[in-house]
């Protein structure tokens, strides 16, 4: 069991604004239509190696059903009660707070201008962004984030994806990027809430009340958006390992 919270716990903090998935089909916080429809681009059909394709269609069913029954109607309310300023705010503290997993992967490839910014971002939004709630290092100083995990190192030195696997509640992942979400754990501020030892088993209540509260406020800006791509996709498997992969891909690139 504790190993199913650590992967649910890891992904769910830090794929939820990376991803296409049942528990978070959202890229950021603030996309407009267009935006979204040339992100989730996926005319580019790649042959991918998928021997698990008969079990990922079941999964992928069995997610889409929990986003669509649990998180959706969640989602809805949250985005009701809470004002818009209050979710971008709390989008901008998580952001914040996965700082060191940021920093240390632009490190790892010799990115380290990248990675100055980084610190410079932490450093302003921290203080003067008040705890990351304002994203002041952009707004006021153009510093943007470069967001990088271990999957994208990995990657970077040409290791390939692996084949495609859907995780139980998790969503769309594959081989080399579940052995850098172990990786970028350990990085994870969130797994060490309430930890006297810094113990990363000592916390799962407190951590995983961060990491709902993290997927919902995600999911809340583009629920629409969301609810079009699905309505829209014939068959939603391919569609979902489709975006994925090419989005991984993207990153890595970059």
């Amino acid at each position: 069991m504790r190993i199913l919270f650590f992967l649910f716990l890891t992904l769910s903090t830090l794929f939820c604004y990376e991803q296409m998935t049942p528990s978070s089909y959202v890229n950021t916080a603030s996309m407009n239509n267009d935006e979204f429809e040339k992100e989730f681009d996926t005319t580019k059909e790649e042959d991918l190696f998928d021997p698990l394709s008969g079990y990922n269609k079941v999964m992928t069913h069995v997610n889409d059903n929990l986003y669509e029954y649990i998180l959706r109607p969640t989602a809805k309310g949250y985005a009701y009660v809470v004002p818009l300023p209050a979710r971008k705010g709390i989008s901008n503290m998580f952001e914040n707070l996965f700082f060191p997993v940021r920093f240390i992967n632009n490190i790892l490839q010799f990115k380290f201008y990248n990675s100055v910014e980084e610190l410079e971002r932490f450093v302003l939004n921290s203080t003067i962004g008040i705890l990351g709630f304002m994203d002041v290092a952009h707004d006021e100083f153009g510093i943007k984030s470069h967001d990088e995990d271990f999957g994208q190192t990995l990657g970077h030195y040409g290791l390939g994806n692996g084949f495609h696997v859907v995780l139980p509640l998790l969503g769309p992942s594959n081989v080399r990027d579940m052995v850098g979400l172990y990786a970028d754990s350990w990085a994870n501020p969130i797994n060490y809430i309430e930890s006297r030892d810094l113990n990363i088993w000592d916390n799962e209540e407190e951590a995983l009340y961060a990491s709902v509260l993290n997927v919902i406020n995600k999911t809340s800006f583009n629920i629409e958006n969301i609810d079009t791509l699905r309505k829209d996709a014939i068959d939603l498997y391919p569609l979902m390992r489709s975006v994925y992969e090419s989005r991984r891909n993207k990153l890595i690139s970059e």
